[in-house]
């Protein structure tokens, strides 16, 4: 039984469900901050925690994300409990990462969810660009929205340019960002200047699904 915290209208035609990043809950300030803007836009939010960060809530220890198979059946099981036909799935980081891998295994099981949205992918780790985590996204079917900030040191733009993705896959770029969307003070922008804009960006990503 996955515990949501929800977000937003009850009825709305769409829900997106957001899982956290490695290091922080579902009720971060990013979280909680993307959650309340998803619903001032007309979308429901559903948020949930993978076990090691569920656990940490009931003891305050600090551990390491499960195992990759232990996070992707937590996300199966988030949507199995929701209405897969009418979720947008994906999350901050790590979370929307695992969300794409099971986006590609649902879609070879015909039954794929209606489109992906991930806030800062985690293309590769800091500092090895070698190692990429974009196999499955070569063939991604899923409609899909990548917001990521042009500094990103998990994907940078120039990072990016050298990538072969899905044409299902669209990039939103928000200026001067770091991995939390956060603009250097000299580039004129502010953080939530850059957490509209992708909030933006992910209300007419929904729209057009």
């Amino acid at each position: 039984m996955i515990d949501f915290l929800f977000t937003g209208p009850p009825d709305a035609a769409l829900t997106v469900v957001l899982a956290h990043g490695a290091g922080a809950p579902m009720d971060s300030p990013f979280m909680a901050a993307f959650a309340e803007g998803i619903a001032r836009r007309g979308l429901r939010c559903a948020r949930f925690e993978f076990p090691y960060m569920a656990q940490r809530r009931t003891d305050g220890k600090k551990r390491p994300p499960n195992p990759a198979r232990v996070l992707l059946q937590t996300w199966r099981e988030a949507i199995d409990e929701l209405s897969p036909a009418s979720l947008i799935i994906g999350g901050k980081s790590m979370g929307g990462r695992i969300a794409s891998m099971l986006a590609r295994t649902l879609e070879d099981e015909g039954a794929p969810p209606r489109g992906l949205v991930c806030l800062g992918y985690p293309f590769h780790p800091p500092g090895k660009p070698e190692k990429l985590r974009t196999a499955h996204l070569l063939n991604l079917r899923t409609p899909t929205l990548i917001i990521q900030g042009e500094r990103d040191t998990l994907g940078s733009r120039e990072d990016i340019a050298e990538y072969a993705l899905s044409p299902a896959i669209k990039l939103k770029w928000m200026a001067d960002g770091d991995h939390g969307f956060k603009p250097r003070k000299k580039s004129g922008r502010s953080e939530v200047e850059n957490w509209d804009a992708a909030l933006d960006a992910l209300a007419q990503f929904a729209l057009s699904l």
